[in-house]
């Protein structure tokens, strides 16, 4: 059994530096906080690892839809109508308030873990559909996105004042070639694997987490949203 010829155009060390640079740049992009990893760390606090995961996985689902089609051309309808951008910021704003609202009720209603814990994959469904009502998320991929299907080469350390004369060339990720997408959504899941399991260990430390967890999710959902729908308008 033969190895894709298209990871083959690299030698082994050019493609694990490329590999690496995906891997942390896809850990850019899932870590800030914003509304995926509200709904992700709610999911996980009130309903436990596997549910975290699989909120995780929704936004991770959507990412790739974006990258497919970015790859296609379609969503560059986003780009040229600023009303379905619009339309897509308000409705947007209005689903994270919809998510918010069901946070609190979490918060306020939550007993115990186990009592919550009956439909893990509704999660999914929230962060897929949120996803794909972000506007910002597809100008993401219409622009870096995109950038990163184009061959090159991006010397990352050679820009770094001071040092970077001296770790030119130390660092250069080969950007269009499959290893650096490969590595980008693997940093992705290495964090939709790991906050969740964060989230879930502070909670069995700190017995009234859940719902702490539950009401600052809802803030953070509400307060995006709110921004949202202004912007929109």
């Amino acid at each position: 059994m033969h190895p894709c010829p298209l990871l083959q155009s690299l030698p082994a060390p050019a493609l694990l530096t490329t590999m690496l640079g995906g891997v942390v740049f896809g850990l850019a992009l899932a870590a800030p906080p914003g509304p995926m990893n509200a709904i992700i760390a709610e999911e996980s606090a009130v309903r436990g690892w596997r549910a975290g995961f699989t909120a995780g996985l929704g936004a991770m689902v959507a990412d790739l839809s974006f990258f497919l089609l970015a790859l296609a051309g379609v969503v560059t309808v986003v780009q040229d109508a600023p009303t379905v951008r619009r339309a897509m910021v308000a409705g947007g704003g209005l689903l994270m308030l919809y998510f918010a609202y069901g946070a609190v009720q979490d918060a306020t209603a939550l007993s115990s873990v186990d009592a919550t814990a009956a439909d893990e994959s509704r999660g999914f469904r929230k962060a897929f559909v949120l996803a794909l009502s972000n506007p910002y998320q597809v100008l993401f991929w219409l622009t870096v996105g995109v950038g990163l299907l184009d061959p090159g080469q991006v010397d990352v350390l050679a820009p770094l004042p001071a040092v970077g004369p001296a770790l030119t060339g130390l660092f250069v990720v080969r950007t269009g070639h499959p290893g650096l997408l490969a590595g980008l959504f693997g940093g992705v899941l290495i964090w939709i694997t790991g906050f969740p399991a964060t989230i879930v260990a502070a909670r069995s430390r700190v017995e009234r987490l859940a719902p702490v967890v539950a009401w600052l999710s809802g803030a953070l959902l509400a307060g995006f949203g709110v921004v949202f729908l202004w912007q929109a308008v």
